[in-house]
């Protein structure tokens, strides 16, 4: 294990003491993502490095520090306020650790930098769901609880959770050192983000913070149209909860679509809907647009030159969304090829499932099911029988065994329900531990299997209009 962020500017990575815990647990953990780390732990050093009871192999523990954009409006100094970063593994899988309810570090601002049971349990749950759905993220080792009480509208068990990343670098940790104007450090960190995430770039200058620009630009728009596929909404796409790796960040606030609806919002900070299911897209661009802001620091060109230069990478976002956008659309419906009669046909879909509140996953599923032939695993609509008669004479144009394979591997039968991943939080409160979990976790790891499954794990929320999520303090 090895601090690569000590070395990008002074005050970057903050040495800083960790909480200790009373009586640590282990309560949920990870072994298969264990195994990829390479990690030889004891299961005493398990319990004690992920923890935060001591530093791992004697690295001292730190906090990053990073600005961000929070529903649009700057930030200069945010950085970890209840996480710390334990070190960098060295091997083939090149990941962070940070620890995250490990107590108050300088970036706080008056918080006591602890985390609750409960999220803890849902980052587990929704990082290893969505991992299994396909889609980049950072993942959840561990769970720990500590034997401290936490205060959150009253008191309830405090854990530690261990989050792993390829890399812990966000458009906010640029938005930082131009914010400072240190230019060495914005250097230092873009060789350190190409070295993690990019090494294919080769060019130099100005050329090769254009080259960066545009694979962070691609990974987002990747990042943005998976979740879109399963119906992911993040909830808080702040520029500090985005990964230029363009992995999955932040589990707090996060929620699956069930009734299908662009404007579906669960944050119960997102008054306006910023974060909205069918905002993600702009929303990432915007991000990007941020970083390239940033990234004017240490661009050679004049600044007429430099902003055209990242303008034109920028510009080509939407061009490359939108043909990405078509391609997930496609797969969806099952079509090998995408004409421009398919915008109709997808469109009347989409009317008829927001009309109805039509469940996002079940619809696809019950679609995909009469394109594998087992229409008795999922019953489509009713309210869909007219627009079925167009799409099935539309898919006849194909090879049937293409379309099956096509939708079964482009929609999901199972998500992390929100009903059932409060359930799964209430039982861990109450008792320690999840017999729900134990039975749907396994379930939750091959989601593209089509067979028989008990409705409590494909039933839509059951009082949706009620339904919140909150950041995870």
């Amino acid at each position: 294990m090895q601090n690569d962020y000590t070395e990008i500017t002074e005050g970057f990575a903050v040495d800083y003491p960790m909480a200790q815990p009373s009586s640590a647990k282990l309560v949920l953990f990870n072994e298969e993502l264990f195994e990829r780390l390479e990690l030889n732990w004891t299961e005493e050093e398990i319990l004690s490095y992920l923890s935060g009871s001591s530093s791992v192999e004697g690295n001292p523990a730190s906090a990053l520090a990073y600005s961000g954009h929070q529903f649009g409006h700057f930030n200069p100094t945010l950085g970890d306020g209840r996480a710390h970063y334990l070190g960098t593994t060295q091997g083939h899988n090149t990941s962070d650790l940070q620890l995250k309810g490990s107590g108050a570090t300088p970036f706080s601002r008056g918080g006591d930098g602890l985390c609750a049971l409960g999220p803890a349990v849902r980052e587990f749950v929704m990082s290893q769901a969505i991992q299994s759905l396909g889609v980049n993220t950072t993942e959840c080792l561990s769970v720990i609880t500590t034997g401290n009480d936490v205060y959150r509208q009253g008191y309830v068990p405090g854990a530690v959770v261990c989050r792993v990343a390829s890399s812990h670098i966000r458009v906010g940790s640029f938005q930082y050192l131009a914010f400072q104007e240190d230019k060495t450090g914005m250097e230092r960190l873009l060789d350190l983000a190409i070295k993690r995430h990019y090494p294919q770039i080769q060019s130099e200058g100005d050329d090769r913070v254009c080259d960066f620009l545009k694979h962070v630009c691609n990974n987002q728009i990747s990042l943005i149209i998976d979740w879109l596929r399963v119906g992911f909404i993040h909830g808080v796409m702040n520029t500090d909860n985005c990964l230029v790796s363009g992995e999955t960040i932040d589990f707090g606030p996060c929620a699956i679509l069930e009734a299908f609806d662009f404007n579906a919002v669960f944050s119960s900070i997102d008054k306006q809907g910023r974060y909205a299911f069918g905002q993600q897209p702009n929303i990432a661009h915007w991000n990007c647009a941020r970083l390239a802001e940033s990234l004017m620091l240490i661009m050679e060109d004049d600044e007429e030159q430099a902003l055209a230069k990242l303008t034109d990478v920028l510009n080509d976002f939407s061009k490359s969304f939108n043909e990405a956008y078509h391609i997930m659309w496609s797969q969806k419906l099952g079509l090998p090829e995408w004409q421009d009669s398919d915008n109709t046909l997808l469109s009347e879909l989409l009317v008829l499932m927001k009309n109805h509140q039509l469940d996002y996953t079940n619809t696809f599923a019950a679609l995909t099911s009469l394109a594998i032939n087992k229409k008795v695993l999922f019953t489509v609509p009713v309210e869909l029988n007219e627009w079925l008669a167009k799409w099935q004479t539309r898919i006849s144009e194909f090879d049937a065994a293409e379309v099956a394979t096509l939708m079964s591997n482009a929609n999901p039968a199972i998500v992390p329900r929100n009903e059932l991943v409060e359930k799964v939080i209430e039982e861990f409160y109450e008792t320690g531990h999840s017999p729900i979990l134990e039975k749907w976790l396994p379930l939750l790891s091959n989601p593209y299997e089509y067979k028989e499954y008990d409705k409590v794990f494909t039933s839509r929320h059951s009082k949706p209009d009620t339904y919140q999520t909150f950041c995870g303090t």
